[in-house]
């Protein structure tokens, strides 16, 4: 006989204090923001006469330094939010670099511990960065081992384990909320072609181009989005064959291109992908600096690369217009690595013809078709 129940039960989770802390962390974090002046748009200068503009969005001038300061902001906001972060809660992620910088930099703003899950190979430079932040590096000795030991690691302290590569599409209202595909937008506002026919963002987790890509098609705006993908990155064949289990060996430019198609890649609102040989990334990050007089990163390069192919195909079509694209963090953490021609001489990369190519584009408007 089946029993009939004859009275409701409630179970309550309610814990006051536990909100009342939330409530602060969440009013530090935006206060930062508050303090802080949205990102610079530069008219990059391009030779006169070609009909055509190229704007980049200066991510370098945050406080940590990059674009994924904007990252790791959001990514703050949704665990808290999601009350997956109270006090005293060990924050881990997986990332040797920019990510990792901004993310101890909230989690000292708010009170938490951070540790930086990283291949051991890591330069003393970046571990620097990130131990200035407050945080910890955690080195393990396999690469690939960096998201079960996070995992691990999260466990073991009963801490919460970040995982930008997951959450970075989800953590940021794409719809607007002041993220940056609305700042790029409303500081072209009065620009001569304020609709830019190109937006050029390379993945790292994929986030910031998930974002610009969804906001251009829920404002109807015509504007399309490339993803220049480096050399043993997986996303580029992925993309191509819809294959979103395809691996790779994994990119040596920094801070974007994957051994594994992120989560947070979202392929859909992609309208084109172009590979970028290292050694071109490279060679533009440093035509580019011979122009704007300062030092960008590698990330950059790759960017700049796929847009002055771009801007090369509009010029031969007679078309009129703009192309955004962004400088994802300065140049000066990598004066041992990619400005050190001895170290780029070890990594098998010859600038030599890339890097006239550069300086021919930006000197004469002419560029080689490929």
């Amino acid at each position: 006989m089946t029993e009939v129940a004859t009275r409701s039960v409630t179970s309550d989770r309610s814990d006051p204090l536990g909100r009342a802390w939330v409530a602060t962390a969440v009013r530090r974090i935006e206060a930062d923001a508050m303090r802080s002046a949205d990102t610079h748009l530069i008219r990059f200068p391009l030779p006169p006469g070609l009909g055509v503009e190229l704007y980049l969005k200066d991510e370098s001038t945050h406080v940590t330094g990059s674009l994924k300061h904007r990252l790791a902001r959001s990514l703050f906001l949704y665990a808290l939010c999601n009350g997956w972060l109270g006090e005293g809660t060990t924050v881990i992620e997986s990332s040797s670099g920019s990510t990792a910088v901004s993310e101890a930099y909230f989690a000292r703003l708010i009170g938490l511990p951070f540790v930086a899950v990283m291949p051991a190979r890591t330069s003393v430079e970046k571990i620097d960065l990130i131990e200035r932040q407050g945080g910890r590096c955690h080195l393990v000795a396999d690469p690939s081992a960096i998201y079960d030991e996070s995992r691990q690691l999260a466990a073991k302290t009963g801490g919460h384990y970040m995982d930008q590569f997951t959450h970075a599409e989800r953590a940021t209202d794409w719809r607007g909320n002041n993220n940056i595909a609305e700042s790029i937008f409303a500081q072209m506002s009065l620009e001569e072609h304020p609709i830019p026919e190109w937006i050029v963002i390379a993945a790292g987790t994929g986030g910031t181009s998930a974002t610009i890509g969804r906001f251009v098609r829920y404002r109807g705006h015509k504007t399309r989005i490339c993803v220049p993908d480096p050399e043993n990155s997986a996303f580029f064949q992925a993309w191509c064959d819809s294959d979103p289990l395809h691996r790779a060996p994994g990119s040596r430019i920094e801070g974007i291109g994957r051994p594994r198609v992120e989560p947070s890649f979202v392929g859909q609102v992609i309208d084109r992908m172009v590979t970028v040989p290292d050694a071109f990334s490279v060679a533009a990050m440093r035509g580019v600096q011979e122009v704007l007089g300062r030092k960008v990163g590698p990330s950059t390069g790759t960017n700049l690369w796929a847009a002055f192919g771009l801007l090369d195909q509009m010029i031969r079509a007679g078309r009129r217009g703009s192309i955004v694209s962004l400088i994802c963090d300065g140049g000066e953490r990598y004066a041992n690595t990619y400005y050190n021609d001895e170290w780029v001489r070890a990594q098998g990369w010859d600038l030599t013809d890339p890097l006239a190519e550069v300086r021919t584009f930006l000197s004469t408007g002419a560029w080689a078709e490929r």
